[in-house]
Parts: structure tokens; sequence; C-alpha cells
């Protein structure tokens, strides 16, 4: 699968957001190392902590059907800043895989590649 494929099914994944306290949406699509893909979106809630990301609600429906080999994840939000994982999502990815490609989009169709452990450097692990 290609980058742009990639992008383009977080991008399909961001229309499905809930977003209706940042009107923020992100998509997010999860590349398994067998070549599955699951996608996700972000869904807001009151209870702010409560909230999901849309990595992590990819990451939660791989991890439900038994993928935990992750080979990358594209991520889309139409935004004037790179639309890089949260701290949290950072975190719940390097469980899985800690070395993983990280796509992020930004306005205008515009990408960068980035190392998970590049992003975090000092994960948490035991």
């Amino acid at each position: 699968m290609t980058d742009k494929q990639l992008l383009s099914m977080a991008q399909k994944a961001s229309l499905n957001a809930y977003v209706p306290y940042s009107h923020f949406p992100v998509g997010a699509a999860l590349e398994c190392s067998d070549g599955t893909v699951y996608t996700g979106c972000n869904i807001e809630n009151a209870a702010f902590g409560s909230t999901i990301c849309a990595e992590r609600t990819a990451c939660c429906k791989a991890v439900s059907e038994g993928h935990h080999d992750f080979v990358r994840i594209a991520i889309f939000a139409d935004s004037e800043n790179w639309a890089t994982p949260c701290g949290a999502c950072r975190q719940f990815l390097a469980e899985f895989s800690p070395d993983m490609e990280v796509l992020c989009t930004k306005a205008g169709g515009k990408y960068v590649s980035y190392r998970l452990s590049d992003l975090l450097p000092q994960r948490f692990n035991f």
C-alpha cells in the first residue's frame, strides 16, 4: 500500500469523527505487518477524560481483532500544523511497535514521515 492510499483511508476515517466540542476531526489508518489496515477517528465526550483519539481508536480495533505488530500509521487532520500523535497516543502505540512509521498530514495534502521512536525517544516500558 502506498503512503497516499493509507493517508486517503485516514482522511476518509476523519469523516466519522464525533467532535461536538473541538470541531477538529482527525482520522487514522493503522497498517499491520500482514497488510491489514484498521481505521479510527476521534470520539469526544462531555467527560473530556473519556475522549479517545483517532490513533488509539484504530489501535484498539486492531488489538481487539488479534493484531499487535504495526508497520505504520497515517494521521489526517486538515490543520495548519502537522497532525502528530499526542503524548498518550505515542505511548499507547509504542507499547506494540516502538519504531513504527508515523505519517502526519497538514492542510494542502502535505505530509511528513517520522519514526515513533523519534517522536517518543524515552518511552515508558518495563
